[in-house]
């Protein structure tokens, strides 16, 4: 079953990809399984991330972004990621009504993703939801984040390309530094740029730039400021003439192979803690136990540290069916 669906998934069928993402964002038991004979696929497409405060025009931008990809011939993955419905856990905004051009065109795939509650706008599987759409042929897949602030920095973690939407007149500047995206925008787009006050927020945008000293971090790579009007489909060439050549840049970089690492580095941990997480919860706590030790540390009846001390104590760690994963000394 499991192979035959990741079969579909590198002929690019549609209905399998779909599938395979619902896996994922649903935590099947095969979903593994199937992330594992995608990944050797995986590596051939460019993920670009867009994000920016709520309001910056981020929807209207990716959707040109894409309709200029498929003139060119590209295939365009488009993951947009939602906040989450309080009552289903769903996204709620919905992609298609956003990106309706786009909806009925083969080249092009779309998918609504709900942060479930992470406030860093990226919801857990948005990472492997690139994989999928990677190993199935992409040429480009842009991931679209709400605009929640100060943890939007997430997006480097599934991101070739970290673009930074900002508007003129929105105080987007200030909020910008308060959410720590200076350091990871690589491409930085003042959208809706016929407002008035485009020349005040390129000339600090570039100030912040100098302070940051961005150039010193990226290997020499100085972040582009391109200015859009994306309702009108103006910049937008620009726009990816400017993500080509950091892609170009990158790839001709000893950083590139330091930042991929770092960011398998990360999806490691990230994946052990989870995975740690799920086995402490099965192994340790029996059903319904876990909103009563919270109810007892509400009442200071208990301390939260004792409890995890317990709870980690319970884990059964089998030495001998894990592998020595640490080169010998």
């Amino acid at each position: 079953m499991t192979a035959s669906l990741v079969e579909r998934i590198l002929a690019r069928d549609l209905r399998a990809i779909a599938r395979a993402i619902s896996k994922i964002e649903n935590d099947a038991p095969d979903a593994n399984e199937i992330l594992k004979a995608l990944f050797a696929h995986t590596g051939q497409g460019l993920t670009i991330g867009v994000t920016g405060a709520p309001g910056a025009g981020k929807s209207s931008l990716v959707d040109k972004l894409a309709l200029h990809y498929r003139a060119l011939g590209k295939l365009v993955g488009i993951i947009a990621v939602d906040p989450s419905s309080p009552f289903s856990g769903g996204a709620i905004l919905g992609d298609r009504i956003r990106m309706q051009t786009l909806a009925n065109d083969p080249g092009v795939f779309i998918r609504s993703m709900a942060t479930r509650g992470n406030l860093g706008g990226l919801a857990r599987a948005t990472v492997d939801a690139v994989a999928v759409l990677d190993a199935a042929g992409y040429d480009r897949t842009l991931v679209e984040t709400v605009g929640v602030g100060q943890d939007e920095v997430d997006i480097v973690k599934a991101a070739d390309v970290s673009v930074v939407v900002l508007v003129p007149g929105m105080g987007d500047d200030i909020q910008a530094i308060k959410a720590g995206i200076m350091e990871i925008g690589d491409i930085f787009v003042i959208n809706k740029a016929e407002r008035e006050g485009v020349e005040r927020t390129e000339r600090e945008l570039i100030a912040l730039l100098e302070m940051s000293e961005q150039s010193n971090e990226k290997g020499g790579w100085r972040p582009s400021i391109v200015r859009t009007v994306a309702t009108q489909n103006k910049g937008i060439v620009e726009f990816a003439e400017a993500i080509e050549n950091f892609a170009a840049f990158r790839r001709g970089q000893p950083a590139s192979l330091e930042k991929r690492a770092s960011v398998a580095q990360n999806r490691i941990i990230e994946l052990l803690r989870e995975h740690l997480l799920r086995r402490a919860l099965d192994e340790a706590l029996a059903p319904g136990q876990l909103p009563e030790l919270a109810a007892q540390v509400a009442l200071r009846r208990r301390d939260p540290y004792s409890i995890v001390e317990e709870i980690a104590g319970k884990i059964r760690i089998v030495q001998a069916a894990t592998p020595n994963l640490l080169p010998e000394p």
